[in-house]
């Protein structure tokens, strides 16, 4: 019963905050950039609550009971990617757009606004079904007698009407309401789990040796494979650029990153934490399924009930942040790009949101099409990892690189990501080849033609202000 009631009271706080941002809109920046008004506390929560969704509590959850803390070399990824991040928010936000392809029309060419929107569906909607996947393993583990099936129609239900309700300002407070509430179940659940199963020398004996060395039983190639993808996905990652557009100040953007740092750190480290300890008792019929299983046999009642629902919580959070972006693409980069220029706010409002339902029922179609989330998600990274981020990132830090260049990299990196998948060439990671094409392109076509005016790279290098 007490499962129950955390849910039921998780779900009206997820409509209580979405009914009072709804009322606020009223236009296009409104929805897609929150009116530019979010401070940096609210952006720290909304950014890490993207970022830690479904990859991390089940993709990673996965990685974790079957290689132990080499499970790191995941998330690690993250951190690597963040450090960077944490030198070009300020310039972003300052830049003040909606979306990445945005920023690679201002900067290369209208080709690369549509290439980059293309590789963004593709990935951004196969991110979302693994969240609409883990929902409903968590609705079933909530309610046995919920088939999985059922249980992702309701998830994606729920993701659809609170991502079309109030756009980017329902995602950014939902996030920090869900981001706070995990960020202190999982700080305390960690300590109970560890008495709960008998402490850390029982947690050692029960598994191998290789769970709790630095590569495990992996090679390095191996954890290189789960380290690149979250690296690139990060540090292109369309939804945290949307977010810098959407702060406040270059300030609040700044400011943002350094808690993100912190917050990410701490709260993967402790995921990964509680996914080992519960694989040393706990054997699901899927690892993917190893937090939730270990928040309702490991902890508590009241706590494993909080963290199964602060879990839950998660994932709507996450795929709505995912769900929004590629609508955002399409709402921004084509219909109001290409198909109508002129068309009125309250137009592109009603369009937007139904663009949302359709992209929401595309991704609930992808979730029946595969069974590992860390599969899925690995696939999901490397394309927007190899297609769009090495041209997002030349924006920032290379006044030479061409549209030619950027354009090659995007669709190459797109067309070896899909091709390999389709292929299913499993001796090698799809990264290798996809990250290597794109970056090899976009460095040897950037040389072989003229260089860009001045004025196409000037606005990117201007020293940040306060």
């Amino acid at each position: 019963m007490i499962y129950i009631t955390v849910v039921a009271l998780v779900i009206a706080v997820l409509l209580g905050v979405t009914l009072w941002r709804t009322i606020k809109i009223r236009t296009q920046t409104d929805f897609l950039v929150a009116g530019r008004r979010l401070p940096w506390p609210v952006l720290v929560f909304t950014l890490l609550s993207a970022w830690i969704g479904a990859g991390s509590l089940f993709a990673g959850g996965e990685n974790a009971c079957r290689n132990g803390f080499a499970a790191l070399w995941q998330p690690a990824g993250g951190w690597l990617g963040l450090i960077l991040i944490s030198r070009i928010a300020g310039r972003a936000r300052r830049f003040a757009q909606f979306t990445v392809p945005d920023l690679l029309e201002a900067r290369y060419n209208t080709a690369a606004r549509v290439l980059s929107t293309v590789a963004i569906v593709i990935a951004y909607t196969v991110i979302t079904s693994y969240q609409i996947k883990g929902g409903g393993d968590i609705l079933h583990l909530i309610f046995p007698e919920l088939e999985r099936q059922t249980g992702m129609y309701l998830i994606a239900f729920f993701v659809i009407v609170f991502t079309a309700a109030a756009g980017m300002a329902s995602v950014a407070y939902l996030d920090l309401v869900i981001g706070a509430m995990v960020t202190v179940i999982v700080i305390v659940a960690v300590p109970v789990l560890l008495h709960n199963v008998g402490g850390w020398a029982e947690v050692r004996r029960s598994l191998p040796a290789t769970h709790f060395q630095v590569l495990g039983h992996l090679k390095l190639d191996q954890a290189l494979g789960f380290t690149l993808p979250s690296m690139l996905l990060l540090i292109g990652n369309q939804g945290m650029y949307q977010k810098f557009f959407s702060a406040r100040s270059e300030r609040d953007a700044r400011w943002a990153v350094k808690g993100w740092i912190v917050g990410a750190l701490i709260l993967e480290t402790l995921i990964v934490t509680i996914a080992v300890i519960g694989s040393a008792k706990f054997l699901p019929d899927n690892p993917r399924e190893i937090i939730p299983v270990t928040a309702r046999l490991g902890l508590p009642p009241l706590l494993g009930a909080l963290l199964l629902g602060g879990v839950f919580a998660k994932i709507i959070s996450t795929a709505n942040n995912y769900l929004f972006s590629p609508a955002s693409n399409i709402i921004h980069d084509i219909y109001q790009r290409f198909i109508n220029p002129k068309a009125s706010e309250r137009r592109v409002l009603v369009v937007s949101r139904l663009v949302v339902v359709v992209l929401g029922i595309f991704a609930l179609l992808q979730a029946a099409q595969f069974e590992s989330i860390l599969r899925a998600a690995l696939y999901a990274y490397t394309v927007y990892g190899a297609a769009v981020t090495p041209a997002v990132m030349a924006v920032f830090f290379w006044k030479r690189t061409t549209a030619h260049g950027a354009v090659a990299s995007i669709a190459l990196g797109t067309a070896i990501t899909v091709g390999w998948n389709v292929a299913r060439i499993e001796w090698l990671d799809a990264v290798y080849p996809a990250l290597a094409v794109s970056l090899v392109s976009l460095v040897v076509v950037s040389l072989l033609t003229p260089p860009p005016a001045e004025e196409k790279w000037r606005p990117f290098f201007a020293e940040e202000g306060a």
